[in-house]
C-alpha cells in the first residue's frame, strides 16, 4: 500500500455507525457517557455558545465600520452558517459520534485531512477560549467596579499589555508631559492604567506580578463543572441561557421605544467594504453551534435531536442578532458605538439613560460569556478523545471517568491549555485567527458531505440536505459574475482595484500581492467547482456552504492566512511523529500484512 493511499485511508461510515452502536465504551474502564441531552438540551447548548460576547461587544465595532447595515452582514452571514449548518445535521444524522467535524471528515476525505481538521478544531475551541475567558474577566472586573468592589488592575490584566503600556507612558513622562495630561491623550486612558498595574504590581524578586486572575478562576470553574458531568453542565447551561435570551429579548423591547429613524441613514454609510469588514468578528459570533454535533454520544436520540438542535439554534440567534443590530444602530448613530459595550452604553448616559437596564446588560453579558466557555470546554475534550480512539493521540486521551462518565484527562488537559495562557497572555488577534480555523472546518464539513453523496449514497442517514442538481445553476451564476465584472461599471472598478497591484509605504511588491492570493485562489476553485457541479451533478447547497465558507476566508487577510498555515505545519509534524504511526488503521494494515 502506497503512502499516499494509506495517509488519505478514510473509515467507512458503516464501520463508525458499527461502533457508535456498540457504544463506543473507553477500553480500559469498560465505562461510556452519559446519554442525558435533548433537542432542547441542544439547542440551548448552541444557543449558549453563539449568544455570547458577540451580542455583548462585537456587534459595536461592526456597527462602526458598516453602519445600520451590519444587519445584513448578520443574515449573510448566517446563510453561510445555514448551509454548512445543513451539512452538519446531515453528518450528524449519519454519524452520531463525538469527533464532530474530524470524524465526518475521516469517513469522506481520509486520515490525514481528519489530522489536520482536528488540529485546526484545537484552534477553533481552546485558543477562541482563551480569548472569551480574558473577555469574561473584562465584564467581570467591571461590573464589580460598578458595584464598588473593584479588583486591583495588576490582578486583571496580562503581563504583555501592562508592560507595554507601561513603557509607552514612560516614554511620554520622559518628554515632560505628566500623567493626567497622558491620561486625556485619545487611546491612552488604558495605556496610563497598564502603566499603573505595572507600577503597583506586587514583586517576586523584582518581576511584578501581573496577571489575569478573574480569567483563571472562571476556567478553573468551568472546567469543573464539565468533568462532573454532562448532566449538571446542562443544567447550568440551560438556566443561564434562559437567562440572557430574556434579557436580549428586554432589550430589544425596551430598545424599540426609543429607536430614531434617521440613525438608520445612511443605511450603509461606507458601502459593501464596510459592511465586509466586521465579518470576523460577526463570524466569530457564530461559530458555536459546531459545538452541539460534538455531544452526539451524550443525545439520547443523536440522528434525530442532533439536526434540529443545529438548526434551532441557528435560527434564533440569527433572528437576535438582527433585531439587536437594528435597535443599537437606531437607537445612537452608529459612529458612537465603537465601544466595549455596545448594548449597555445605548442605555446609560449618552442613549436611552436608562440605568438599570444598563446594569441588567452588564449582568447579562457576564452570563453570556460564561455560557460560550462551558459549552466550547465541552466540545474540545471530546474531540480529543475522538482522536485519541483511532489511535491519533495517546489512548489516555480516550479515558472516560467510571463515575462521572465523562472524557475526565482530556477535560483536565484542555483545563490547563485554556487557564494557563488566559491568565498570562494578550490575544487581540485571536478572533480572526479563530474564525479562519472554523471557517476551514465549514469548507470541509460541506465537502465531506459532496464527498459521501457520491462514495456513499446508501449509508443510513436520518436528515439529508435536501438535493437541488447544480448542474447549471453554479456554472451559470459564475458566468453571470464574469459578465458583471466586465460590463458593469463599479464591478468593473472593483475588479480594476483588484488587478492593480499598489504597495503599500514602505511594502514590497511581493507583499502587496500576497494580500490578494486568497481571493485568486478563490476564483480559481469556484471555477473548478462550477465543471465539477456540470460534471457531477452535485448538490447546490453542500456547493453554495462551500463557496460562501471559502470567501469568508479570503476577507481574512493574508496575515491570518500566514498563522493559520503555521499552525497546520506544526500539526503536520505532530501527525507524522506519533499520529501516523500510532494509528488504528494504519496499525491493522501492518498486522495483515505481517499476518
Amino acid at each position: 500500500m502506497s503512502l499516499f493511499v494509506r495517509l488519505f485511508r478514510t473509515k467507512s461510515v458503516a464501520r463508525i455507525q458499527a461502533d457508535a452502536a456498540s457504544g463506543l465504551s473507553d477500553h480500559e474502564t469498560g465505562s461510556t457517557l452519559a446519554k442525558e441531552l435533548t433537542t432542547f438540551d441542544l439547542t440551548a447548548l448552541g444557543i449558549a455558545a453563539v449568544i455570547g460576547a458577540g451580542i455583548f461587544s462585537t456587534v459595536g465595532n461592526a456597527a462602526y465600520s458598516g453602519g445600520p447595515a451590519v444587519s445584513l452582514l448578520f443574515i449573510f452571514t448566517a446563510v453561510a452558517c445555514g448551509f454548512a449548518a445543513l451539512c452538519y445535521a446531515e453528518f450528524a444524522s449519519m454519524i452520531p459520534v463525538a469527533g464532530s467535524a474530524y470524524t465526518y471528515a475521516y469517513a469522506s476525505f481520509g486520515e490525514l485531512v481528519a489530522w489536520i481538521i482536528g488540529w485546526d478544531l484545537i484552534l477553533e475551541y481552546a485558543i477562541g477560549n482563551i480569548a472569551v475567558a480574558i473577555s469574561w474577566s473584562e465584564y467581570f472586573s467591571n461590573l464589580l467596579s460598578g458595584w464598588g468592589y473593584p479588583i486591583p488592575p495588576y490582578f486583571r490584566m496580562d503581563f504583555l499589555t501592562a508592560r507595554r503600556g507601561f513603557a509607552a507612558v514612560n516614554e511620554l513622562l520622559g518628554q515632560g508631559q505628566n500623567l493626567e495630561a497622558i491620561r486625556a491623550l485619545e487611546g491612552m486612558a488604558s495605556q496610563v492604567t497598564a502603566y499603573e498595574a505595572w507600577l503597583n504590581a506586587p514583586r517576586l524578586g523584582g518581576l511584578p506580578l501581573v496577571c489575569n486572575l478573574p480569567a483563571l478562576a472562571i476556567v478553573t470553574l468551568i472546567t469543573a463543572l464539565v468533568y462532573v458531568g454532562i448532566r449538571e453542565s446542562k443544567r447550568v447551561s440551560n438556566a443561564m441561557v434562559v437567562f440572557k435570551v430574556a434579557v436580549v429579548v428586554f432589550v430589544i423591547v425596551v430598545g424599540a421605544f426609543y429607536i430614531q429613524p434617521e440613525n438608520w441613514k445612511p443605511f450603509a454609510p461606507n458601502g459593501v467594504a464596510g459592511v465586509l469588514k466586521g465579518v470576523a468578528a460577526v463570524f466569530f459570533a457564530y461559530i458555536g453551534f459546531d459545538a452541539i454535533s460534538t455531544t452526539a454520544e451524550e443525545c439520547r436520540n443523536a440522528q434525530r435531536d442532533l439536526p434540529r438542535g443545529i438548526i434551532y439554534s441557528l435560527l434564533i440567534c440569527t433572528l437576535l442578532y438582527v433585531l439587536v443590530s437594528l435597535v443599537l444602530t437606531g437607537m445612537v448613530p452608529y459612529t458612537k458605538l465603537q465601544v466595549a459595550d455596545p448594548m449597555a452604553f445605548v442605555f446609560g448616559r449618552e442613549g436611552a439613560n436608562l440605568l438599570i437596564v444598563e446594569r441588567i446588560v452588564a449582568v447579562s453579558a457576564v452570563v453570556a460569556t460564561t455560557t460560550v466557555l462551558l459549552v466550547f470546554q465541552i466540545g474540545q475534550p471530546r474531540i480529543w478523545m475522538a482522536m485519541a480512539r483511532d489511535g491519533l493521540l495517546p489512548k489516555v486521551f480516550a479515558r472516560v471517568h467510571p463515575r462521572f462518565k465523562t472524557p475526565g484527562f482530556a477535560t483536565i488537559v484542555t483545563g490547563f491549555l485554556v487557564a494557563i495562557p488566559s491568565l498570562f497572555m494578550n490575544l487581540t488577534e485571536v478572533t480572526d485567527l479563530t474564525s479562519i480555523g472554523t471557517l476551514f472546518a465549514f469548507v470541509l464539513v460541506c465537502g465531506g458531505v459532496l464527498i459521501l453523496e457520491q462514495t456513499a449514497p446508501s449509508a443510513e442517514r436520518k436528515f439529508r440536505v435536501p438535493y437541488i442538481n447544480a448542474k447549471y445553476i453554479v456554472p451559470a451564476g459564475v458566468v453571470i459574475a464574469g459578465l458583471v465584472f466586465a460590463m458593469y461599471p463599479p464591478a468593473r472598478a472593483v475588479a480594476r482595484d483588484f488587478l492593480t497591484v499598489t504597495p503599500a509605504a514602505g511594502e514590497s511588491w511581493l507583499g502587496a500581492v500576497s494580500h490578494k492570493l486568497p481571493f485568486l485562489v478563490f476564483a480559481v476553485g469556484t471555477v473548478a467547482l462550477a465543471g465539477l457541479c456540470f460534471l457531477k451533478d452535485l448538490s447546490l447547497i453542500p456547493v453554495l456552504g462551500l463557496l460562501l465558507c471559502s470567501y469568508l476566508m479570503t476577507e481574512l487577510g493574508i496575515v491570518n492566512w500566514l498563522r493559520f498555515l503555521g499552525w497546520l505545519a506544526v500539526g503536520l509534524v505532530i501527525y507524522f511523529g506519533y499520529g501516523f504511526r500510532h494509528s488504528r488503521l494504519e496499525m491493522e494494515a501492518r498486522k495483515q500484512v505481517s499476518g
